[in-house]
């Protein structure tokens, strides 16, 4: 994408048929600098966290309190890359106007601009935020915060009808004034049509290699979180392993009396501790 500055909205959008868009989620200060002089373009600061942070079995108990904690760790740590918040479970369905005060909470909290599970079910509230002035990441395909309640995590548009569906949703969601599209578990073959038929950037995620984008759980990628190794997650690292063998170490360390050494030890002047140990003396004598 060529962009020193901070990614805005509009760099999203030109990188389509152009360049491809890199994004990961991001979930603390720390990582998201990392993230940031990898040169990532979008940051998603995902309800995913739910899972690989806070040990829940799914995103659904995920509230806002804690997406803004995340949120504004993040926004501290990323200076360049895109910020986008996923809006939890809960948070935007009431009404499109509850939706617009959590998206606000958000933007307040360091995003760039949000994300909403759903197609045509959602218009309404998708229409509310961008009216708002908020932009808005779109998220069709497998919607991991209500899949479970209906089918499971099952791969989309397997079928003419459950395709068709995909490419309605996406364009309503075009139309409504998305930024861009996530398009999760979705066919490859599906998820290409439905890429090469909008202006706005896709993202895929287990969606193949035609999508505008591509975005993983940061923990995935990296080997960290082991509960669950989805087929579409390509490990670039296996952290796990690497993270244990060195927490062993330290605590052998630890017990064997090897740590701390003398490298890792502050001491008091010689002046300083002769004063103590006079002081010392003249105490105990009283």
């Amino acid at each position: 994408m060529q962009v020193k500055k901070k990614v805005s909205v509009n760099d999203i959008l030109a990188a389509k048929g152009r360049e491809k868009i890199a994004v990961l989620t991001a979930y603390d200060y720390s990582t998201a600098l990392i993230c940031d002089r990898a040169g990532l373009d979008i940051l998603l600061v995902g309800d995913s966290a739910g899972m690989v942070v806070l040990g829940y079995a799914s995103t659904v108990p995920v509230g806002m309190l804690e997406m803004l904690m995340l949120c504004r760790a993040v926004a501290k740590g990323a200076k360049r890359a895109m910020i986008v918040g996923d809006m939890p479970f809960g948070s935007y369905q009431p009404s499109p106007s509850v939706a617009v005060e959590n998206a606000v909470q958000l933007i307040k909290a360091g995003c760039d601009a949000v994300k909403l599970e759903g197609g045509l079910e959602i218009i309404g509230t998708i229409k509310a935020i961008v009216d708002a002035g908020i932009p808005v990441m779109g998220h069709i395909g497998l919607k991991p915060q209500t899949s479970s309640l209906w089918e499971g995590y099952r791969l989309q548009g397997r079928t003419k009808e459950s395709a068709m569906k995909l490419i309605v949703d996406a364009k309503a969601l075009e139309k409504a004034g998305v930024c861009s599209i996530v398009l999760e578990m979705v066919a490859s073959e599906v998820a290409s049509e439905i890429t090469q038929s909008l202006s706005v950037p896709t993202i895929g995620i287990g969606s193949g290699a035609g999508c505008d984008g591509q975005v993983l759980v940061l923990h995935d990628m990296l080997g960290i979180y082991e509960d669950i190794k989805p087929k579409f997650v390509k490990r670039y690292a296996e952290l796990s392993k690497s993270i244990l063998d060195a927490i062993s170490h330290y605590t052998n360390d630890v017990k064997a009396g090897k740590f701390p050494e003398e490298p890792n030890t502050f001491h008091m002047s010689p002046e300083e501790l002769a004063g103590l140990k006079d002081a010392l003396r003249k105490a105990r004598k009283k």
